[in-house]
This record gives structure tokens, sequence and C-alpha cells, in this order.
């Protein structure tokens, strides 16, 4: 089966810079040719790096660039979940086997992650461990009678050792991403509400205790994004009512400041949701972000 997404007639994919200061997003590139999703920002600053038709990208963070294919070895088609290695050489993805792969940004072979002997798991990366030996991934139980509702945090070496179970329970967890300093993972859960669907920001410490709640609101709250500095964070917000983190739906991106996690600032609000900011999107200097919308000719909010 194919689960590469493609743009609907009409649609584009728009890359948008934000402001960690508060300044206006600007709108840096724009495509009709090829789905994007979910931008990472390289060590250096000069490249954001997105997943396009099952494939991996690179272009400059400012207006006028152009996408380059990074040529990988041996992978099969690529989802919107990858994050890049602290040393800046090397690229953690997610492929649609349901398994991570490690790569490097300049291309080439690459080296599968997790195992084959639990073959009913999916993989699903989000975070990388500050001194690049672990990784928070989103383990989603494929014998079960809902899938995409079984979504619990997981840890595993970057070598490729025994997987780590740190949620447990039928209320699914997702976008598993470590703090800079590496003490906590933010994600998103359903656990503390009984709504279905009804996601808010949380943290735990990395070996799983301590899950302290940050946000408490009325949206649906994913994908918490925590600045190279600590300072700032980035999360998508969805309507009251949404299941999962859907594609094709207006959604606000919000900015945290200073650890203000019940005073967030609308960025922009857009269509988008799937693919808009899957992954961490932080620019090296904390000072800018990225992310992606869907905008469809002639459609109204």
């Amino acid at each position: 089966m194919d689960y590469t997404r493609k743009l609907l007639p009409g649609q584009v994919s728009r890359i948008h810079i934000g402001y960690a200061d508060g300044r206006e997003p600007t709108v840096i590139f724009e495509t009709d040719r090829i789905l994007i999703e979910a931008p990472n920002w390289t060590l250096d600053g000069s490249r954001l790096i997105v997943n396009g038709d099952g494939l991996l990208w690179s272009i400059a963070p400012e207006a006028g660039g152009e996408l380059e294919l990074i040529p990988l070895e041996g992978v099969p088609p690529l989802n919107n979940d990858h994050v890049l290695a602290p040393d800046g050489e090397r690229i953690f993805v997610s492929a649609n086997d349901w398994h991570i792969y490690e790569a490097r940004l300049e291309g080439g072979p690459v080296r599968k992650v997790t195992s084959v002997k639990d073959p009913e798991r999916l993989h699903f990366l989000h975070g990388v461990s500050p001194d690049g030996e672990t990784l928070a991934y989103i383990g989603l139980n494929a014998g079960g009678e809902d899938v995409w509702a079984s979504g619990n945090v997981y840890t595993v070496t970057a070598t490729g050792g025994e997987d780590v179970q740190l949620t447990f329970g039928s209320r699914p967890a997702d976008g598993s991403e470590y703090s800079p300093d590496g003490e906590f993972i933010y994600f998103n859960t359903e656990a503390f509400e009984s709504t279905p669907g009804h996601a808010q920001i949380a943290r735990m410490k990395a070996d799983g205790s301590d899950v302290q709640q940050l946000t408490f609101d009325e949206q649906v709250n994913w994908f918490p994004h925590i600045a190279p500095d600590g300072r700032s964070a980035i999360y998508i917000a969805f309507p009251s009512g949404t299941e999962g983190h859907p594609a094709n739906k207006w959604v606000e991106v919000k900015l945290v400041s200073d650890g203000r996690w019940l005073q967030p600032r609308t960025v922009e609000r857009l269509h988008g949701g799937q693919g808009t900011v899957n992954v961490n999107s932080w620019a090296p200097d904390s000072r800018r972000f990225a992310y992606i919308s869907y905008p469809i000719a002639g459609l109204d909010d």
C-alpha cells in the first residue's frame, strides 16, 4: 500500500518561518509539485530538511531556495517523522515499513535501527537525546483493534538495543521529544481527558516518571517542540473535537515563551495539520522555527 501523501487539486505546500520574538511570520517557499512535510533545521542553520514523495529533501531557509534531493540508499519510502542527530551529520528517519533508520545528511546507504523481533509494533520516531545515544519513538500495536489509538512512548538505543516502554494504557500518546538538557521528554497525550481525541501537552522525566500536564484548554494540542536554548516552545492546536492529527484542517501554531504554557500565543492560523510541524523545527539560534501549510485555492475558513 502506498502511504505517501499527495497534494489535492488546487493545493500547494508552503514553508513558513516564525520568530521567537513575535515578529510576523514569513513565507519562503511554495510549490504545487510535491507535498512536503515536517521541516528540521540543520545544525549549522544553512538548510531545512523535509520529506516529500517518500524521499528526503533539503532547501535553504530563505526566499529563492529550491528543493534538493538527499539520495538515500536501501530505505523504503519515508514518512514525516525524521530527526537530526546532535552531531549535525546524521539523521534518523521513519519509513513506511514502520521501522527507524539512520542515514547521513549527505546521502548514501542507511542502517536499520529498530528490530524485527516484534513485527506487531509500528515505530514512529520523534526525539533524539542530546548525547545522540537514545531515540524516543511512538510505538503502535499493529495487532490491536484500533491501531492509531494504541500509541505509547518508547525509547531505544541509537545502535539498536532493547526497547523500553515509558507510557502505558489505552489513552494514546505521540510526539515524544527530549528537552535540550535531556532531563525531560515532552509529548502529547489523551491521558488527562475522558473525551476521545482531546490531547494535551505534557512532559515526564526521561525515565518515564513524574508526568506533568502543561496545557489545559479546549483545543487539541499536539507535537511540542522545545527550542535549543530551552526558553521557547511551539506546538500545533487543532479545533476542539478533533481526533488524532488529521490533514487539511484549520489549525493554530502556538508559541510558548519562558515556560508560560498557560499563556501561549497564536503565531498563525493556517490550513494544515498533519505534516505542518510533526518534528522539531527550531533553528539552532533558537530565534526562528519553520512550519508548513497546505492552502487550497478558493478554500474559505
